[in-house]
């Protein structure tokens, strides 16, 4: 399958560049799998299209400032890191850690043994490479302490500006609650407490896991066939509660809907021929069309890149012809694409 069948035409209109004045003020495009029908809607409208029973699972994984701007020693030059991850595995993420797996700007330059400045004189430098990725080492840990005075929110490419300060709530979910991702699962973005209040209230359960956002989620494709393509690892964790309240519902025939790409990659990842799985795992698990789903039957989503391995995900859940026909309507009737947009709920 070419990546150029998942490709559309976007005007840089259609981009959101903010969110909307108020978290979920966004639209709705519900589409029905089974029949192709569509309803325009808006998301705070959501629990109207929910079935009583349905258990809705988020991921709650909090965005750090993973933005960061040094200096290169040699040249002055000023260079961007995205920091992904430690490179020694988990730890504390107020004081961090000196070994940062990281992605760099004009990163064909960046080579091993160049050393930066950063903010608060500290300075670092990268000691290894793989591909897309940099191994930055820095004199002193790193952490959200440290970046959460100088370092920045790390908006996705496609919003062209910088970072304000009312980004810094804006591109995280009000549930966000563990650290560790380098971009927002941004379909969270859209609820506020009056919204999934009722959404319990209409008989529909919640449940959280946990999936750090990283390389796996957001990494371009840059082959011509999508077979080709790797996905990057990622770590996440499912709760023993949630493991038992999916497996329930399974049961019992009752729906699961994942709020977003990263929850759908999540529970499909843990999943077992005996159920769902809790514990903590990483996951470079590729959904594209063929992919059969084990675990979700409906799916909270915004509106996704071109050519993306999101796109290529909600194809896969609802068919690629359905998905282009929607988008299409979508910019017809000028909806708001990416991460500050507007929301589906296929289903």
């Amino acid at each position: 399958m070419k990546t150029d069948d998942f490709n559309f035409e976007l005007p840089e209109s259609s981009i959101a560049q903010y969110p909307t004045e108020k978290r979920g003020e966004s639209r709705l495009f519900v589409l029905e799998r089974a029949s192709g029908e569509r309803t325009h809607s808006m998301v705070s409208e959501l629990s109207a299209f929910l079935e009583p029973g349905t258990v809705m699972v988020f991921n709650d994984s909090k965005v750090r400032k993973a933005r960061l701007y040094g200096t290169a020693l040699d040249t002055g030059a000023k260079v961007e890191f995205l920091l992904l991850a430690p490179a020694m595995g988990q730890v504390d993420p107020m004081s961090g850690a000196t070994t940062w797996i990281a992605m760099t700007s004009k990163s064909r330059r960046q080579k091993i043994g160049r050393g930066y400045l950063f903010p608060g004189e500290l300075r670092g430098g990268i000691i290894a490479e793989k591909d897309d990725e940099k191994i930055l080492e820095f004199e002193a840990p790193v952490g959200d302490a440290y970046l959460d005075v100088h370092g920045h929110i790390p908006l996705p490419p496609y919003i062209k500006r910088s970072d304000e300060s009312s980004d810094s709530d804006r591109y995280q979910t009000i549930y966000a609650k563990t650290t560790g991702s380098a971009a927002c699962p941004t379909a969270g973005l859209h609820f506020t407490k009056a919204i999934l209040d009722s959404v319990a209230a209409s008989g529909v359960s919640i449940e959280w896991v946990t999936l750090h956002v990283g390389l796996g989620t957001f990494l371009p494709v840059r082959v011509d066939q999508i077979e080709q393509h790797k996905m990057h690892e990622e770590w996440y964790t499912v709760s023993e509660k949630t493991a038992a309240a999916v497996n329930a519902a399974k049961r019992e025939g009752r729906k699961i809907l994942a709020v977003g790409t990263t929850s759908l990659r999540t529970l499909e990842s843990a999943w077992e021929p005996l159920g769902l799985r809790a514990g903590a795992s990483s996951t470079s698990i590729f959904i594209y069309p063929g992919y059969r789903f084990n675990v979700v039957d409906q799916l909270f989503t915004n509106f996704h890149t071109p050519k993306s391995t999101l796109l290529m995900l909600v194809s896969a859940f609802a068919g690629r012809e359905a998905i282009l026909d929607a988008y299409r309507e979508a910019l017809d009737k000028g909806y708001r694409f990416f991460s500050y947009g507007d929301a589906m709920l296929i289903r």
